[in-house]
């Protein structure tokens, strides 16, 4: 696996050029794309959402689409319509942003759920469909999306069909002192994201994505990725638990986050790393918890705590259903 962690190595030092402090973010996202998923950033404005998509997008010298997400928004103005063409009497598809590479949805809590639901064939089939007629997406098709946490006013919360359909979801956050001050720097004469050249091909980065997916994971760790998950579906702080789609996701950015290690192999510790951001956003808290101010965070923290890493159990090995 030498060859994906120096070609992610070569791309998160890429992006970092652009974005100051942000490691850990920068790798989620690399990680995200390596498996293949689409990745939701919720974080408050002018905290570098933007220049991730757009570097992302540089560095593969992939098509790069931004859709600004309104109340007023139509499905229409994202997959996009077919015009009848007077000349030779017949209608012509006329593409909307949603056809492209990389493609950043800003602010998509602010379109109405109408709008936002004809994202999901596009994110989960990587297709469109326009009178009655399919349009395949782009590869390596990836969805950045964005939304503010704080500000809820003129909003529709994303629903749990939707936001399952992030792979991960993660946090930028503030830079520290020392960062800011090299980012106003690097911003003295010019934004850097004007210099960024690609970094690694179409090629080098299908070929990733193929070897990706031949990372082995143990018996234990596969039962492991499963109790975490079942876990949430009998916490007592939670209402909905995460679905077998947070057990997907838990497995593949393993594969990814063990392969960008320069191993072929997934440990646990990789599994504990990415299930934060892999599972927090497929919770939901029940009423005495958020009271209590938790989030979903805290309570996979917890279960991370909880849940043991289990040994060679036999076959027929089923996880618990009780709550602990």
């Amino acid at each position: 696996m030498t060859n994906v962690s120096s070609l992610s190595e070569r791309l998160i030092k890429n992006i970092e050029r652009t974005i100051v402090g942000k490691r850990t973010p920068i790798e989620f996202a690399v990680i995200c794309l390596l498996s293949q998923g689409h990745l939701l950033i919720e974080d408050v404005p002018g905290v570098g959402k933007t220049v991730l998509a757009r570097s992302l997008a540089r560095s593969l010298g992939c098509s790069f689409s931004r859709i600004q997400f309104t109340p007023d928004m139509l499905p229409s103005d994202i997959i996009g319509v077919s015009i009848f063409n007077q000349s030779d009497r017949k209608f012509e598809f006329r593409p909307g942003p949603i056809m492209a590479q990389i493609v950043l949805t800003d602010e998509i809590n602010r379109a109405t759920p109408k709008t936002q639901s004809a994202l999901l064939e596009a994110m989960e089939e990587r297709q469109i469909t326009v009178d009655g007629v399919t349009h395949p997406l782009p590869p390596p098709f990836m969805v950045l999306a964005t939304q503010n946490p704080i500000e809820y006013e003129g909003t529709f919360p994303l629903p749990e069909a939707q936001l399952d359909r992030f792979l991960l979801r993660i946090q930028l956050g503030y830079p520290d002192p020392g960062d800011e001050v090299i980012l106003m720097k690097r911003q003295q004469h010019h934004h850097p994201l004007e210099d960024l050249k690609q970094a690694i091909s179409h090629e080098e980065l299908s070929q990733a994505q193929e070897a990706v997916k031949e990372i082995y994971l143990s018996p234990s760790v596969e039962r492991y990725i499963v109790d975490l998950t079942n876990k949430t579906r009998f916490h007592a702080e939670v209402s909905l638990g995460a679905s077998p789609r947070g057990s997907l996701s838990l497995y593949r950015t393993g594969q990814a986050r063990a392969a960008m290690q320069g191993r072929d192999f997934v440990l646990p510790d990789d599994i504990k790393i990415m299930a934060v951001p892999a599972l927090s956003h497929r919770i939901i808290l029940n009423p005495g918890a958020r009271l209590r101010n938790l989030n979903p965070e805290d309570i996979v923290d917890r279960i991370l705590q909880e849940v043991p890493v289990r040994g060679g159990e036999p076959a027929d090995y089923q996880p618990s259903t009780s709550k602990r």
